[in-house]
């Protein structure tokens, strides 16, 4: 069992990377300072640098955080638990300033001396995995490579939040991810899966409302 104290150190870092994050998804690395991070959590810097050695840890911490906001909220398997992967994905992205800034960070690690390949990795395991379960199930066509499919859907997905950043806010990214699916399906599922699985608005109003 956790002590009062421990769980207040757990509380701190939660409350300095949210705040963080928060920063990073308004300014960008370069502009989110330290100083703005800390007068947004409201925590000394001896409290953040106990949990976090540097700016960078930071950013690293929350480019590697993006799987956490999305996959706890998943119940499906399959085809169906990637298409609502997906779907859910291109919610949060509007409402989760931790996913948002793991997002912007990734794309922009470059810039501030970062190479690090593995939060898109993460996400195509994930995806690599739904399919692995998909081919069990039947709802793959042959020759289908689970792996090869979730990198596609993991670069697509990335160009395609940085043009509905741009084109609408992202108010159209949900549609965005539809289209895709219907585009990809035919390519990857058996007739049978892709009459059985739902990619629409109304898919994701039912995602929502089973999480509240």
């Amino acid at each position: 069992m956790s002590t009062p104290k421990q769980e207040r150190a757990v509380q701190t870092r939660e409350s300095i990377l949210r705040a963080a994050a928060e920063v990073f998804d308004e300014f960008g690395f370069a502009g989110a300072s330290i100083n703005r991070i800390l007068t947004r959590a409201g925590v000394t810097s001896g409290a953040m640098y106990h949990h976090f050695e540097s700016k960078e840890a930071l950013a690293r911490t929350l480019m590697n955080a993006q799987p956490g906001t999305i996959v706890p909220w998943m119940e499906s398997t399959g085809l169906q638990r990637l298409i609502d992967l997906t779907l859910i994905w291109s919610h949060q992205l509007r409402v989760d300033p931790i996913l948002r800034a793991g997002v912007r960070l990734t794309g922009e690690q470059a810039t501030f001396g970062i190479q690090d390949s593995s939060p898109y990795r993460s996400w195509t395991e994930i995806m690599a995995d739904c399919l692995a379960v998909a081919a069990e199930k039947g709802e793959l066509r042959p020759g289908v490579e689970a792996h090869a499919v979730a990198e596609f859907v993991v670069e697509s997905c990335t160009g395609m939040q940085m043009v509905a950043t741009v084109a609408s806010g992202r108010e159209d990214l949900a549609d965005r991810v539809a289209r895709m699916w219907h585009l990809l399906l035919p390519g990857i599922a058996v007739p049978a899966a892709i009459t059985q699985t739902q990619v629409s608005a109304d898919r994701l109003k039912q995602l929502l409302f089973t999480q509240n």
